[in-house]
């Protein structure tokens, strides 16, 4: 299914922040109804940090940003693809500070041809670390 499974388990985080840990007066149901961009961008960036702080085994989560530009030459038997060589590694001993650094750069996992998926697959691998 392509991108399904991790969208899939990223949404359950999202509905369960929403219903059950975000402060409100709502009900459950109003609770699900009732979420503005901020919240939207709160769940999301909590859901994220949760996920990645699970896979790196509660000491750790990284985070995967594309970057500016870089002009590099590729080593031998490697074939550039202007994207891989563009990422760059944001590590965090803290979910919280992970949760924060999320939140202030959700454009990167939510905005048009952001490539969102990709880069949480990367830092999900990261987190998890190549030999786990």
């Amino acid at each position: 299914g392509g991108t399904r499974a991790i969208l899939a388990a990223v949404q359950a985080h999202i509905i369960t922040y929403l219903l059950f840990t975000r402060e409100t007066e709502c009900t459950h149901l109003e609770r699900l109804c009732r979420v503005g961009r901020w919240e939207q961008g709160q769940a999301l960036a909590t859901a994220l940090a949760e996920t990645l702080w699970a896979a790196g085994g509660g000491g750790r989560a990284v985070v995967c940003l594309v970057t500016a530009p870089i002009t590099t030459m590729p080593r031998e038997g490697y074939r550039a693809n202007s994207f891989t060589e563009r990422i760059r590694l944001f590590e965090f001993s803290e979910k919280a500070a992970a949760q924060e650094f999320i939140f202030d750069h959700i454009k990167c996992f939510k905005g048009e041809g952001s490539h969102g998926v990709i880069l949480f697959l990367y830092s999900l691998l990261f987190s998890r670390t190549l030999e786990r």
